[in-house]
């Protein structure tokens, strides 16, 4: 998956972009964090995992 159709579904469910931490964004939506790799392409699993993990399979 591209890195921004990930940020996209996140941003769509309400994370907001917060700092740049590394190799990784940063992104909160209140007390809710997730790091997203700042690469073109996200691994299949780690994509699935990030979206399952916030309930975003079918945004």
């Amino acid at each position: 998956m591209k890195q921004r159709d990930l940020v996209k579904q996140l941003e769509k469910a309400g994370f907001v972009f917060y700092r740049h931490d590394g190799s990784h964004d940063i992104y909160r939506r209140g007390d809710d964090i997730e790091q997203v790799p700042r690469h073109r392409e996200i691994n299949e699993k780690l994509s699935k995992a990030i979206l399952q993990k916030w309930g975003l399979q079918n945004i």
